[in-house]
Parts: C-alpha cells; sequence; structure tokens
C-alpha cells in the first residue's frame, strides 16, 4: 500500500507520522527517529518496507523537533513528551503497539513504554554510552523497560557494541540481536562478512520474529 502521512500535535509542537499499513494487522511497530537523522534511516526504512508483508503495521515517527526543521534535538524531557503526546494517534482497533526507535528515539522508547501500555520495546542501535565514554553507561534506561524488550546492535557501534551490554537475563531482561560488522547506522564495510543487504536481511528478521510472539492471540 502506499505510506500515508498524517501530523498530530503535541505539546512539544507538531509531529508527522507516516503509515505503512498492514490490512488487518493485530500489531503496530512505532518506530521513532535518532538525533542525527530522521525516518530515511536505512533500518527504519528497512523495516517499513519489510513488515507489512508480515501482517505488521509501521508507523515511522517524526518529532516535533525534526518537522519544525530544527537541527538539533532538544532535552531528553521534550523528547518524552512528545512521543506521549503522539501516542493516541498510534492506536488502531484490536491491534496492540509497540515503541521502538533507533539510537535517542530508542532511549525514549526505553523510558516511556511502560507508562503508555506499550506491548514491548524495540530498540535499534542503542546509545549505550557516548563514543569513548563507556563510564557514562545508559544501560539503565534498556534493563528497565518493564516490558518485552529487543536490542538489535551493530557488531562495531561505537556507542556500544553487544559485548558492552549487560548479559540479557542477569537482572537485565531483554534479548539481543548482533548485525555484524555494522556500525551505529548498521552500515557495513564494503569487503566485510556480509554485504548491506543481507545486513538489513538480518535486522528485519529478527525483528519479524520476535513481533510476531508479542501479536494478540500468539
Amino acid at each position: 500500500m502506499i505510506p500515508r502521512t498524517e501530523s498530530v500535535p503535541t505539546p512539544a509542537g507538531e509531529a508527522r507520522i507516516t503509515w505503512h499499513t498492514a490490512p488487518g494487522a493485530t500489531l503496530v511497530l512505532a518506530l521513532g527517529h535518532g538525533a542525527g537523522g530522521g525516518v530515511g534511516a536505512r533500518d527504519l526504512q528497512a523495516l517499513a518496507k519489510a513488515l507489512p508483508a508480515r501482517g505488521i503495521t509501521v508507523a515511522l515517527v517524526e518529532q516535533p523537533w525534526r518537522v519544525a526543521g530544527k537541527k538539533v534535538a532538544p532535552a531528553p524531557g521534550t523528547l518524552d513528551e512528545g512521543w506521549r503526546g503522539l501516542w493516541p494517534a498510534l492506536a488502531r482497533p484490536g491491534a496492540a503497539v509497540v515503541a521502538g526507535g533507533r539510537s535517542a528515539g530508542a532511549r525514549v522508547a526505553c523510558r516511556t513504554a511502560a507508562g503508555l501500555g506499550a506491548a514491548g520495546v524495540l530498540a535499534l542501535a542503542f546509545p549505550l554510552h557516548p563514543p569513548g565514554r563507556p563510564e557514562r553507561s545508559r544501560a539503565a534506561e534498556l534493563t528497565g523497560t518493564g516490558l518485552p524488550t529487543l536490542v538489535v546492535q551493530g557488531g562495531r557501534d561505537p556507542f556500544g557494541r553487544p559485548s558492552e551490554f549487560p548479559p540479557p537475563g542477569a537482572g537485565a531482561a531483554y534479548e539481543l540481536v548482533e548485525v555484524a560488522g555494522g556500525d551505529h547506522g548498521f552500515a557495513v564495510p564494503k569487503k566485510g562478512e556480509q554485504g548491506q543487504d543481507e545486513a538489513l536481511a538480518v535486522l528485519t528478521e529478527a525483528v519479524a520474529r520476535w513481533l510476531a510472539r508479542l501479536a494478540p492471540g500468539r
């Protein structure tokens, strides 16, 4: 189906949702973008292309600051305010909503999902720490969602390689999938062990399998 875009007022300003709809879907995946880019990111676009054919509606969410044309993201509290404000627009009859996003958008989803009644959290390229500053860990945001949580992380992400994350199950109730060779944007080296299309296929398949377990009635 042709994507449909709608504007949504929030206390932080006007947000925008682009719908990639699967007819009769019982699950909606809402995906926010990072602080340095928009919904055109390769991982967000790959999921929007792949998941509707699997019966999952994808809603790509542009935060108010991005819609307003600003180049710098606001403070976390303002990001959370915008996300909470647009959440009611994501509801569809008979469908559960999973909160997700990449990088800063993943942090927003982790911080707000439980309070919004989300069915789970998808964290793409979660920024575990600023590059080169592992002591400034944000692991508590990830491990404290209280919901089924999937992390998909590039193997060479400077914001946190998979080996740096707390072991899942050791007080951290989440699952982690590595995209071998992927950087923070899931780009892989041209002469790496897998090509770009293969890397994105790893991401989309992992997310599709995980979401299938969250669909109502499963």
